[in-house]
Order: structure tokens, then C-alpha cells, then sequence
């Protein structure tokens, strides 16, 4: 699969804009605060519905307007898909493939995979388990609509769960009612329990041998789930959790805890690991990405890097740079050194200056 165009109106810091894509290596080069990550964010939004910074539909919006539209053709297979994004606002975001509205955003996966690296992520191993969480989460909704439908589901009952433990401490009678939301959380929590442990067991199948080439095979690297709660017994613990859940008002056990340990050596370096070795494991973790998509989809993803070379070293760079030769990819940065020394082929190039793109 590969992007073919992308077209934005009234999106962030552009105005109109239409580019055109090379199936190889896209550059998009110029200073900071330019607009060059507003591009990469629409193509992820396109293919996601969401941006990978977080922001809501009213923040990608032009200054001083009211809807935003995108629109991105897709190869996929030989056939080209129209993607339609309608950016509101006010009210929910519209999208239609093919010229089709749909109306629920998990009929939108499936028709683009993408593999999203910025610098943030090269921080995921010394963050906290929230930012992980969203590593495993981001992947799977891509790759699994039944896990972005039993998420979407937990989320909402996690919340209706908790407004009730807030509500409870003003109207005791609603204590009763608790039940019904427990085994609603059960069972989508479950499923998520054993969809990431499936997650974590496939990318361990993968990561160890790209781990081994970066380090030139100094380190072994293994990944391990760690579950709140084991899915047979979820049920169970939230009973016995429950006087500390009225307590708090906050539900204290379930998936939405989980976290994901990295092991270096048999060394946790979520604690003990260097900047160094924290980063190289970032890497290993995204690149696996790629790979499990391949694996999965028996198609190449669209992967995206901002900025990340800058905050990379020259021996990681070099593997980096060597692993995406067969994938389309988007690149943004501010200066084409590191790829000139590296004879590396440039595609394509665009220069991003104050919202306008010159190929």
C-alpha cells in the first residue's frame, strides 16, 4: 500500500494545499515551526481518525474558521481509495471512503496502516505506563477491529463506572446498580487482557533479532505484559476492591492500569537503563511495528518519522535508515545532511516554509 495525494484546506497553518507522493522516500525538510508535522498529522488522521499529538478536532482547524477538510487518495492492492475528512468545530468529524459517509470509525481500518515515530516516542520506555499503554493500543486498533470496538466499549463503561463511584457518595442507594456496570467491564476487559497479551507475544517474536543487529548482538531484549489483573480473576478482584473504589471514587483495578516491562539482559530499564539503551529499545519497539503490520496484513505499512533523526545517533541512525528502504515513508526535518552523507535515496522532496510546500 502507499499514499498517492493529500489535499488540506483550512488545516492548522494551511490554507489550500495538494501534494503528491513518491511510493519510496518522502522528504519534508525546512525550519521549525513550519508546518512540516501538520502534514504528517493529516495523513495519520486520515488513517486513524485521531492525532497522534492528542488534539481535539477544534485545534487542527485554521485560525479564524469553522471546518477543516482533508482528503486522501490511498493504493491499496492496485485500487485507489478516496479518504474524506470533514473536520468540525462543534460537532462530531465527518468521514466518507469512496465518497460513502460511514458511521462508525473502526469501518475506516483496514484501508491504511501506518506506523507513527517522533521524538516523543523515543521516551516511551522512561515514561510512564500510560504512554506505553497507547504504544500497544495504537497498534491494535489498527491491526484489530474487534479490540478497537471492546476498547471503545470498556472506555465508555470505565467512565459511566466511575461517574457512579462519584455519584454514590450523595445518593447510597445507586450501590446497587454497580453490579450491572461490573460485569459489562469484565467482559470487555478481558478480551483486551488477552488481545494484548497475544500483542506482546507476537512483537517478542520479532523484536529480538532487530534488538540483537543494533547493539551488534551486546544485548537481549524481551518485552513482558504486566496485566492489573488476570483476566480469569478481573471479576473477582473488583469486589474486593470496591470499598477502596467508594472510597476513591475511581475504579483501582482493570486494564486501563496495565503497564509493559522491558527487559534488557534480564535488567529492567524502564529503571535501570540508560538513555542510551532506553532509546535503542524505542527503536527496536517501532521498528518491530513495521514488521508485525508486514506479518499481519501481508502488506508493507505507510510509516512516518518526524523529526526523530536529530535524536538519533550516527549507529542507529545508519539501521534506521537501512530497514525503511522498502516502505513508503514520510520524513520530516529541518536539514538534509544526514542523508547526503549517507548517500541515502531521496524520492522526493518538498521544502515547507510558513505553510506553503515547494516540491
Amino acid at each position: 500500500m502507499y499514499i498517492e495525494s493529500i489535499e488540506l484546506k483550512n488545516y492548522r497553518n494551511y490554507n489550500l494545499l495538494s501534494l503528491q507522493f513518491d511510493k519510496g522516500t518522502n522528504i519534508l525538510y525546512g525550519d521549525n515551526a513550519q508546518g512540516k508535522t501538520n502534514i504528517l498529522e493529516a495523513v495519520y488522521l486520515c488513517g486513524t481518525t485521531k492525532s497522534h499529538r492528542g488534539s481535539k478536532d477544534r485545534e487542527m482547524i485554521r485560525f479564524e474558521q469553522d471546518e477543516s477538510h482533508i482528503r486522501m487518495f490511498v493504493n491499496k492492492d492496485g485500487i485507489s481509495h478516496k479518504i474524506d475528512m470533514h473536520l468540525k468545530k462543534n460537532k462530531a468529524k465527518g468521514i466518507a471512503i469512496d465518497g460513502i459517509p460511514i458511521r462508525r470509525a473502526s469501518e475506516l481500518f483496514g484501508i491504511v496502516n501506518i506506523v507513527f515515530f517522533s521524538p516523543e516516542d523515543l521516551n516511551i520506555i522512561k515514561n510512564g505506563p500510560g504512554e506505553r499503554r497507547r504504544f500497544i493500543d495504537s497498534e491494535l486498533c489498527q491491526l484489530n477491529k474487534v479490540y478497537l470496538s471492546d476498547l471503545s466499549s470498556y472506555n465508555h463503561v470505565l467512565n459511566q463506572r466511575n461517574k457512579l463511584l462519584k455519584d454514590i457518595g450523595f445518593q447510597s442507594g445507586l450501590a446497587a446498580t454497580l453490579d450491572v456496570w461490573d460485569e459489562q467491564l469484565v467482559r470487555y476487559g478481558r478480551s483486551i487482557i488477552e488481545s494484548r497479551h497475544e500483542f506482546i507475544r507476537d512483537i517478542n517474536d520479532i523484536i529480538g533479532g532487530i534488538h540483537s543487529s543494533i547493539t551488534g548482538g551486546k544485548e537481549k531484549i524481551e518485552l513482558v505484559y504486566e496485566p492489573n489483573v488476570k483476566s480469569g480473576e478481573f471479576y473477582e478482584q473488583l469486589g474486593k476492591n470496591r470499598e477502596k473504589d467508594f472510597k476513591f471514587r475511581n475504579t483501582s483495578s482493570g486494564p486501563h492500569r496495565d503497564d509493559l516491562c522491558v527487559r534488557i539482559n534480564d535488567i529492567d530499564i524502564r529503571k535501570f537503563g540508560s538513555q542510551g539503551q532506553q532509546r535503542t529499545a524505542a527503536l527496536s519497539l517501532k521498528l518491530s511495528e513495521i514488521y508485525l503490520v508486514e506479518k499481519k496484513i501481508k502488506d508493507v505499512p505507510i510509516l512516518l518519522l518526524d523529526d526523530v533523526l536529530s535524536e538519533l545517533d550516527a549507529g542507529r541512525q545508519n539501521y534506521l535508515l537501512d530497514s525503511i528502504r522498502n516502505v513508503q515513508t514520510m520524513i520530516t526535518c529541518t536539514g538534509l545532511d544526514d542523508f547526503v552523507n549517507k548517500r541515502f535515496e531521496i524520492n522526493k522532496l518538498f521544502k515547507v516554509v510558513e505553510g506553503t510546500v515547494a516540491p
